[in-house]
This record gives structure tokens, C-alpha cells and sequence, in this order.
């Protein structure tokens, strides 16, 4: 991910929720330590510390610095992996019942937002948009799929019902899934942190851990000082790096960038109901109308994870290719960073030791679910694993090879889907 790139980060510059944070000062005992101040962080410093227990959470950067801070801000149920993928992974019970979680991370998230009057600028209304046949019928498969989960959607909108919801000439239909939707997510996950610490949560950032030791007492090293705690939960997703080895192999950084217009009064005529959408590639666009009518536009990936070449000019021909409408806009903001791939897109949650968990892989999905993986996690802390072990007996496979060859693995097996987004 690229942090500082010349255009900078549109939801930085538009914050609405002030965090009082400060590194880390010398050696304390907690009973958990959290690495990682994202949302799956911050939830669980949340729930964990509305539980009655000392925390600590420990953060690189700033909280929010990472994905959470970054992402397309599309609040979706389901996986990355499609539910049919998690259906053969885990059997149709089992599915159906991490189906209902990831409701229940949507929902989740809009009574956080409510409990702690966070004005992050919620939207329900997500739109699931077809570029050619196939992908329509995909359309008709994911409706009646939904249908068939207990979470009704709405209709298959084609022809001028279509235009009057989306007007691009770009898609064949789209369909309207009522319990998606967007957010601005830097300020839910700050909105998330300043509730956290209200219960009583120390949150410390400019606070890189460089070691940690396994143990009854676990301890975590950091230049400032070291925690020693009973339980931890590894959070930092695509940032983690190798701190964590053992699981390292099991995620791909990738990099995903998105613009943000000027403000622009014809936004509105673009979504008239304000969804977010996305189309179905495997490289897809998706996009969405900001509270200060802006078009965000996201799309693009770097499995390098460094910028593309004229990446500006490539993101508004994108965005013209949709829009036409956006011909000549004013680019303001443009900014980068990584989501945390696995290989089968489904998210990866574990234990590396008894008090020591992990949530890391959700592939794009992620707005929602790492709300709820915060709390499942304190839930396994507290002795309550049932729903979390749900997720960590999602089978998973490393990506073959070590960082250097992981790459060009991951490369090779995405040309085919590549190739597949242009027939």
C-alpha cells in the first residue's frame, strides 16, 4: 500500500471523529492484548472491555490507518468467496449458519453506529450490476440463492427501471439487495475506537510490535515497552506481515486504489437511491455517491501492491466507461491500500495457540464482517468459541511458495478469471 499518494485519502480529509491516543510507555500486564487498531481491533477492544476485561491494543500507525481506514466503504453480507464456495468447504448446515452471521455483521453494524451515534453516514441499498448475459443469469443464481438463505432481495431491474436506478449505459441489470449498503468506514472504525475506550479499552498507536512469546503469559515486545497479557488477538490483516509466520502464508497483500471527484450536482442523477454498487467481474468497479456528492469510484488491483503506472488517468476511464456523464471530472482524491486476500476468498480465523487467536482473510468483504469477528474473538476469549470456531473450521490452503513466489502463483491463477471478465 502506498500511504502517501499525492491526492491523498479522501476519508482522512473528510473525519469527523476525534480518537486521543499515545504510544505505548513501558511494560504492563493486561488480560488481552490486541495487535491491529482496524475494526476487527477496535470491535473486539469494544466487546472485550464491555466484558469487564483490561485491554490493550496495540496499533503501527493510526487507528484506522490500514483497510478499515481505506476500503470502498460497501457494508455486504456473504464472503468473498460466494456462498457456494463456503457451502462445498463446509456443508450446506454449516453455510447456511455463517450466512446468518454475516447478516447478522450487517446488522451489527448499523446498531453500533446507533448505539454510539456515530456519523459515519450510513446507507442501506447495495445494487449487484451484470455487464453482459452471463452475468445476468449469475443474477437470476444469486436472487434465488438468497431467496433459498431466508434474506429475500429485491427485483431484477432491466430496461428504463434499470435506468431510472443507475444511469450507465454500461450494465444489462442489476439487483437490489436491501440489506447491503455503505458507509464512511474511517469514521465508523474511529466511532468504534472512541467507544472502546469509554469501556474502559487502552488503545496505543505509533506502537509496532516486533516480537511476540508464546506462553501461559504471552508476551508482546514492541520498542516502548512490553504487554504481557493472558490472551491475544492477532488483527492486522494485510499489515501483519511476518510477525506471525505460522499463518503469514495464507494471505495475499493486494493492492485496490479509488478516486473521489469534486463535488458534482449531476451525482445524484447517477444513483438516484444512493446504493452502492458493483458489478460482477472478478477485477471488478465498484462504486458509489459520497454524503458530499462526490462519485468514489474503486477498482483496479496491484498484487505487487505497488501503484499502477498513470494510475489516475487509468481510474477516470474506468469510471468514464461507466458514467460517460463523468468525461473530463475533476479527480481530488485518489488514494491506495491492501486487502488481505486467502486463497479460496473465504475469511481465515484460527488459533496459534490456545490464548493466542487470529481473524485475517476476508477478501474484500470485510466492512461488515471484521465488525462481527471482533466480536466473536472476545467471545472465544471469554469462553464462549462456539461461533468463532465456526469460521476457524473453514478449511485453508497456503499459497504456494514463500512471498517471492506467492506473487506470480497468485498471478498465474487469476488470468484465467482475467480472461473470463472479457467474454
Amino acid at each position: 500500500m502506498m500511504p502517501d499518494m499525492s491526492f491523498g485519502n479522501y476519508y482522512e480529509a473528510t473525519r469527523r471523529v476525534d480518537v486521543q491516543t499515545a504510544q505505548l510507555d513501558g511494560d504492563i500486564r493486561v488480560d488481552a492484548a490486541i495487535i491491529g487498531g482496524g475494526i476487527t481491533g477496535v470491535s473486539a477492544a469494544l466487546h472485550l472491555a464491555e466484558r469487564g476485561y483490561k485491554v490493550a491494543l496495540l496499533e503501527a500507525e493510526g487507528i484506522g490507518w490500514g483497510a478499515s481506514g481505506r476500503n470502498g466503504g460497501q457494508a455486504l453480507p456473504g464472503f468473498g468467496a460466494g456462498q457456494a464456495v463456503i457451502k462445498s468447504l463446509v456443508g450446506k448446515p454449516a453455510a447456511k449458519r455463517l450466512w446468518d452471521m454475516s447478516i447478522e455483521a450487517v446488522d451489527l453494524l448499523h446498531s453500533q453506529i446507533d448505539r454510539f451515534a456515530i456519523p459515519c453516514d450510513p446507507v442501506r441499498g447495495y445494487l449487484h450490476a451484470a455487464v453482459k448475459p452471463r452475468q445476468v443469469r449469475e443474477l437470476h443464481e444469486i436472487q434465488a440463492e438468497m431467496a433459498a438463505l431466508g434474506t429475500p432481495t429485491g427485483p431484477i431491474l432491466e430496461g428504463a427501471a434499470l435506468r431510472e436506478r443507475l444511469a450507465s449505459p454500461r450494465y444489462l441489470a442489476a439487483l437490489h439487495d436491501p440489506v447491503a449498503g455503505h458507509i464512511h468506514p474511517l469514521n465508523y472504525t474511529l466511532g468504534l475506537a472512541r467507544a472502546a475506550q469509554a469501556a474502559g479499552a487502552a488503545l496505543y498507536t505509533q506502537t509496532r510490535v516486533t516480537n511476540v512469546i508464546p506462553g501461559e503469559t504471552i508476551q508482546i515486545h514492541t520498542a516502548q515497552g512490553v504487554v504481557r497479557a493472558a490472551f491475544l488477538l492477532a488483527a492486522g490483516g494485510a499489515y501483519l506481515g511476518d510477525l506471525f509466520r505460522p499463518i503469514a502464508g495464507y494471505i495475499m497483500p493486494v493492492g485496490t486504489y479509488i478516486m473521489a471527484t469534486r463535488p458534482r450536482a449531476d451525482v445524484r442523477e447517477m444513483i438516484p437511491g444512493n446504493e452502492a454498487v458493483a458489478d460482477l467481474n472478478f477485477v471488478l468497479d465498484y462504486f458509489r455517491r459520497s454524503a458530499d456528492d462526490r462519485m468514489l469510484f474503486g477498482g483496479r488491483v496491484s498484487y505487487s501492491t505497488l501503484p499502477p503506472p498513470s494510475l489516475q488517468a487509468s481510474m477516470l476511464a474506468r469510471a468514464v466507461r461507466v458514467f460517460p456523464q463523468l468525461a473530463g471530472a475533476d479527480v481530488e482524491y485518489l488514494w491506495g491500500g491492501n486487502v488481505d486476500i486467502s486463497r479460496n476468498r473465504a475469511p481465515h480465523f484460527g488459533r496459534l495457540a490456545d490464548n493466542i487467536l487470529f481473524a485475517q482473510g476476508f477478501s474484500g468483504h470485510g466492512v461488515a464482517l471484521t465488525g462481527l469477528a471482533g466480536k466473536l474473538a472476545a467471545e472465544a476469549i471469554a469462553g464462549q468459541a462456539e461461533r468463532f470456531d465456526m469460521f476457524a473450521a473453514i478449511p485453508h490452503a497456503r499459497f504456494p511458495g514463500g512471498r517471492g513466489l506467492r506473487v506470480p502463483a497468485l498471478l498465474l491463477a487469476t488470468s484465467y478469471f482475467r480472461l473470463r471478465d472479457m467474454l
